[in-house]
């Protein structure tokens, strides 16, 4: 194996455009970020080299043996983060990409796609949060930045038509339009150049520059493997891929898994089925390493170890024919929890889902069991089950431990209806994965705070009977507007206690779960007006304070704060040390 004669940056463009250039099953899936991109062009504006590649060419008899993918061409964040499959009629050669897929898409969508990602302080999501954006080039200046030195940025069109003396906004792709000599044209007819000399000969170098890049010179240096075993271009692609943005194990496993499985596109199944169950209630991010680590699982193998070894051809072919029933149970077991109140922020072990699927599995993955009524035990079981586990951590280290504990457990189970919750008590019992809470355990729960992963968990002990269907919110009980410095000066507050009132007010002790519509009411009211006006009615407003935790012992005023706090601490310890010890 040798290098070939280098090809330009527009040939390996046009041999992705034309789909002569496709990606093999094997291939992760694009992961660089838009800064990235722009490095990489800035890297070839400077003359940097940027790495040989390692292409694999297959005749057109052999195409059908194999999968390919196509190059992403307009990459979204929100919703096109995966590599369409490729058609292949089996008429012509193809040449796929085992080192360098990151490079070439880079350069594809810097020149002729597109880069959508999420702006800031928009809601996960929201179509409207990731406007669609191209790469430019400042023909006026450089840019500020230290590492780099021209000025590229992916922008939306509104962007880009900003202009005044030091920008001017070039759109890259539109350089593969261009002959030579329509490069001074460009400059002349679209009023680039400006008085200040030093600029103009800034736009003229750079958009030549450019030109020459894409246009001349041979930076694209490739060997081209041949050989059409596998087992051979797999363990290339393995050497190869070592540096750069890194081979996750999953990427590894799940290349494997596809070339193994003989019925399903198992990249496909996996990647759609990861993307449903992130849609689940207010949304998750559960990834592919879980879907793989659930299987080894929930197939009842003997070694249940992430590594490559466990993924065997043997293995997969067991995960295919049980993949229906094996997704069936994760799908139901995340709907499950998504009943629960938990999403992305607050499930704070994805691994606490695979025993709860196991044991659907085992039940023969009832239909509904998240919202029928004849579940209602079973769900309370696995609810205090779960929040326990969340909260002493049991899946941190050495997960497998628990796995393989709770699958015995399950099924030693004569008549299994109900989660055993009780042997699982017993089973881990004095170990460091037990669910029995101490004295120090409940005294720790008080320094989760607002805004914090298990807040939430911690919370919801509480709250056994919420229907957490509905939306609620973490409430803050005396509202945060009301701890700022000028506030408490306001409302008269002794500036001795101003420490202790903005280092506490987000402590679990002022906060309640509270269904949406009744917080949004409440707002930014004080708490003892807003208690009076919600609940005139005597008996109304104790069953609130009850089921709420509030003190009816002490005044509810905003300056008996540190009083309220430790009061209602009081009654949740209570509350905490009947449900968890």
């Amino acid at each position: 194996m040798a290098f070939e004669t280098p090809i330009k940056i527009k040939d390996a463009v046009e041999g992705i455009y034309s789909r002569q250039f496709l990606l093999p099953a094997i291939q992760r899936e694009f992961v660089w970020s838009a800064d990235q991109i722009e490095v990489l062009f800035d890297s070839l504006m400077r003359d940097y080299p940027i790495g040989s590649f390692l292409f694999w060419y297959v005749p057109k008899q052999n195409t059908r043996d194999y999968e390919y993918y196509e190059f992403i061409r307009n990459y979204s964040e929100l919703d096109a983060r995966h590599n369409p499959k490729a058609n292949i009629n089996g008429n012509d050669d193809i040449v796929t990409v085992l080192d360098g897929q990151q490079r070439l898409t880079a350069l594809y969508i810097g020149l002729k796609g597109t880069y959508a990602y999420k702006l800031p302080r928009k809601r996960v999501g929201n179509p409207a949060a990731y406007p669609q954006r191209k790469l430019y080039l400042n023909l006026r200046g450089k840019t500020e930045e230290s590492d780099k030195e021209y000025d590229f940025r992916f922008l939306t069109k509104e962007e880009a038509e900003i202009k005044n003396d030091n920008i001017y906004w070039f759109e890259v792709g539109n350089i593969l339009n261009y002959e030579e000599y329509e490069v001074n044209e460009y400059l002349i007819n679209n009023e680039v150049m400006t008085e200040d000399k030093d600029v103009s000969k800034f736009a003229n170098r750079t958009l030549f520059k450019l030109h020459t890049i894409i246009h001349k010179n041979p930076v694209i240096n490739y060997y081209l493997e041949r050989s059409n075993e596998l087992d051979k271009v797999l363990n290339i692609f393995i050497r190869v891929n070592n540096g750069g943005t890194r081979l996750s194990y999953t990427d590894l496993l799940l290349s494997i898994a596809t070339s193994q499985w003989q019925h399903r596109d198992a990249r496909e199944e996996i990647n759609n089925f990861v993307d449903m169950i992130n849609k689940f209630g207010d949304g998750f991010n559960f990834d592919k390493d879980f879907i793989l680590k659930a299987c080894l699982v929930l197939c009842d193998f003997a070694n249940i170890a992430f590594k490559i070894d466990n993924f065997k051809k043997e293995n997969m072919l067991v995960i295919e024919d049980k993949w229906d029933e094996v997704t069936k149970a994760i799908e139901t077991a995340v709907l499950l929890v998504a009943s629960l109140g938990y999403n992305r922020e607050t499930l704070t072990s994805h691994n606490s889902i695979i025993p709860i699927a196991y044991f659907l599995m085992k039940l023969n993955n009832p239909v509904n069991f998240e919202l029928s009524a004849k579940y209602n035990d079973n769900r309370r079981i696995i609810r205090s089950w779960l929040v326990k586990a969340l909260l002493k951590r049991v899946f941190g280290a050495h997960p497998e431990n628990v796995y393989r504990a709770m699958r015995d457990i399950i099924n030693n189970e004569p008549n299994l209806e109900l989660f055993p919750i009780d042997k699982v008590i017993y089973r881990f019992k004095g170990s460091e994965k037990s669910i029995i809470f101490d004295d120090d355990d409940i005294e720790n729960l008080f320094s989760y705070k607002y805004g914090q992963a298990y807040t939430f968990s911690a919370l919801s002990i509480l709250y056994p009977n919420l229907d957490y269907r509905n939306k609620f919110h973490i409430d803050h009980i005396f509202p945060k507007s009301f701890f700022k410095r000028g506030s408490l000066v306001k409302k008269g507050i002794d500036n001795q206690k101003h420490e202790f009132y903005m280092g506490n007010f987000n402590s679990l002790a002022n906060l309640q779960l509270l269904e949406g519509i009744p917080n949004l009411e409440k707002s930014d009211m004080d708490f003892k007006d807003w208690l009076t006006k919600t609940f005139p009615n005597d008996q109304e407003r104790k069953d609130y304070m009850k089921k709420n935790y509030i003190p009816d012992n002490i005044d509810l005023s905003f300056d008996n704060f540190e009083e309220f706090l430790k009061e209602r601490q009081t009654l949740m310890k209570r509350q905490y040390e009947n449900v968890l010890k």
